[in-house]
């Protein structure tokens, strides 16, 4: 059923294939088709050309189509609980797209054509088979979120090391026992690293939200001492407020404005 003029909504109904006079639909700029038993995607949908936001998650796809990798103004996609194991290297063409949603699936390696897609923010990987990333990982330098959760990491990856353009980062159900030091990670917001091995909060800057084992510990003792510090510069203020002169006061003798060193 139709949204509006350029919003198409065939979720929650049983399609096997996409109707042929969808594709049709040349200025469509949002197209959800999901939880419908969708197993293929014709070639044609590659002539919606205006489209900007397409999911299809929640279907039995096994395979990304080589159509839906010719969508040159996809900004949106969604792809989460399918039966994908990666993306072909023809995904590498989808340079518009921003956010990517494939939680849930069967992705075990890293799919290498992410790699060149610098403009992509916020990646959702969850509940995969990962169990490592690629040192090239920083190369996405547009990358802000990264959803890790209910992988397979055993270690903390090596390269989120170098990805300091992160704001979040979920790695929450994975078999990590031990954290780095996450403290050049500046741009780091939100970290989740609940359900993992690890017995202590990672390290990290002060401006970190945490969620997990003993972060809540840890946030309240952080409160404290930031209040603590905000309490000793207001009253390193006010002494110094009290110690100086009222203005328009007279300087003592012999006293002047300013002080400088005497030459020789």
């Amino acid at each position: 059923m139709p949204l509006c003029s350029r919003s198409l909504d065939l979720s929650a109904r049983p399609l096997r294939r996409l109707p042929a006079p969808v594709c049709a639909l040349r200025h469509l700029h949002k197209l959800y088709v999901s939880g419908v038993g969708l197993r293929e995607v014709p070639d044609e949908l590659a002539a919606l050309r205006h489209l900007r936001t397409l999911a299809l998650d929640g279907n039995e796809l096994m395979e990304v189509p080589e159509a839906l990798c010719c969508l040159p103004r996809l900004v949106h996609l969604y792809l989460g609980r399918n039966g994908l194991q990666g993306l072909p290297p023809a995904f590498a063409r989808l340079q518009s797209l921003r956010s990517l949603w494939l939680e849930g699936n069967f992705v075990a390696r890293f799919p290498r054509a992410l790699l060149s897609l610098p403009g992509l923010r916020s990646l959702q990987l969850g509940d995969n088979r990962l169990a490592r990333l690629p040192a090239a990982l920083p190369r996405m330098a547009g990358l802000r979120a990264l959803w890790l959760y209910g992988n397979r990491f055993e270690a903390f990856p090596p390269a989120l090391l170098r990805a300091a353009q992160l704001r979040v980062l979920d790695l929450d159900r994975n078999r990590i026992a031990r954290f780095p030091d996450l403290t050049p990670l500046r741009g780091l917001r939100l970290l989740c690293y609940d359900r993992n091995p690890a017995r202590a909060p990672p390290r990290t800057g002060p401006d970190v939200r945490l969620v997990g084992e003993g972060a809540r510990e840890l946030m309240e003792a952080r409160s404290q001492s930031l209040q603590a510090q905000r309490e000793q510069e207001q009253e390193e203020e006010g002494a110094a407020a009290e110690a100086a002169p009222p203005p328009g006061s007279p300087l003592p003798e012999g006293g002047s404005a300013t002080r400088c060193p005497r030459g020789t």
